[in-house]
């Protein structure tokens, strides 16, 4: 079986390390598509997982052409990169290629057999004019919401920090023998795979939390305890939480908890930094989009009110772009 990883950061890297150390010899022929630093790193010394100095076996390039169409392609890239690297999946996919879209917030495809008030909508905010839709059809993607948390120490290194769960399911809903083939491949890789039938309320249920504690986070540069312990702040991410919930039962995933309890979630992990305010202590482009401007489009267009939503996208958005971090107006 052929499979490519596209983007090899914490969690690409870590579906290589395991796809590449953990099945049998001639199980996978493994490929990796990256650039830079990281594709010098991994071509000189090879990907290598923390705590162990063997490489792992895969080949690099920044050519799609080089690796040639696969069976599977493991989609890890953030937010902010997915318009330039959808014409190289675009360029590794047959006819039967399987595309696991492993990223967080709203997706493309969101929309895409989901039915109700929004079935079939594109969203300006993820994918401005439908390009990826066009090059990344929904009938070949698998959505993986990732439970799990990795590292990077260096260009061509990953750790695996904690957790192992992956929840994968198909836009069009159902579960059938090819998605329980990739469950098991990924479950023989060492996944925890829970396979969904409604993959979108996976989606939106880990947004729920993450729209807020990510680009807060962001915004203060203080860890998700310190952000739980402030009661004002604590109270906005209430207030947006409920915005967004009122927003998924308009188009058919509602949430039936409160959100003190998914903070009470949330404080159980302990002191942490989340991914965005990593990106942005790093200079990294933040995953705003994805994460609060879909959902306040969503609301926009269904005539919900989100000032909340508005207030917090607005402020993380002005400060990322004086940082550099998210692209000027106009």
């Amino acid at each position: 079986m052929k499979v490519c990883i596209v983007g090899l950061g914490a969690i690409g890297g870590l579906f290589a390390a395991w796809l590449g150390r953990r099945l049998p010899p001639g199980e996978v022929t493994l490929s990796a598509l990256a650039r830079g630093s990281t594709l010098a790193a991994v071509r000189e010394g090879g990907l290598r997982l923390h705590g162990d100095n063997t490489p792992v076996p895969l080949q690099a390039s920044d050519d799609p052409a080089a690796l040639g169409p696969q069976d599977l392609v493991i989609l890890a890239v953030k937010g902010p990169a997915l318009a330039a690297v959808a014409p190289a999946v675009h360029a590794l996919l047959a006819p039967h290629t399987q595309v696991l879209v492993a990223m967080n917030g709203v997706p493309w495809w969101f929309f895409d057999g989901l039915g109700g008030p929004c079935e079939g909508w594109s969203l300006d905010s993820v994918d401005p004019g439908a390009v990826v839709r066009g090059l990344i059809p929904s009938r070949q993607v698998i959505g993986c919401v990732v439970h799990l948390s990795a590292t990077v120490p260096g260009a061509g290194q990953v750790k695996h920090v904690n957790g192992n769960g992956l929840i994968v399911g198909r836009p069009a809903g159902g579960v059938d023998d090819s998605l329980r083939a990739m469950g098991a491949l990924l479950e023989r890789a060492g996944y925890a795979v829970t396979l969904s039938e409604r993959i979108q309320r996976e989606v939106w249920f880990k947004l729920w939390g993450n729209m807020t504690m990510n680009p807060v986070s962001a915004l203060t540069g203080a860890p998700c305890d310190r952000i739980l312990d402030d009661p004002l702040v604590r109270g906005f991410c209430s207030a947006v939480m409920l915005e967004a919930q009122a927003i998924g039962a308009a188009f058919g995933i509602p949430i039936d908890q409160v959100p003190e309890q998914r903070h009470a979630v949330t404080r159980k992990l302990g002191s942490f930094k989340t991914s965005m305010l990593q990106d942005a202590e790093a200079g990294r482009a933040l995953e705003l989009d994805a994460l609060v401007g879909a959902v306040r489009e969503i609301g926009t267009r269904l005539s919900l009110p989100t000032p909340n939503i508005d207030a917090l996208f607005g402020l993380t958005r002005l400060m990322a772009r004086q940082r550099g971090l998210y692209p000027a107006a106009g």
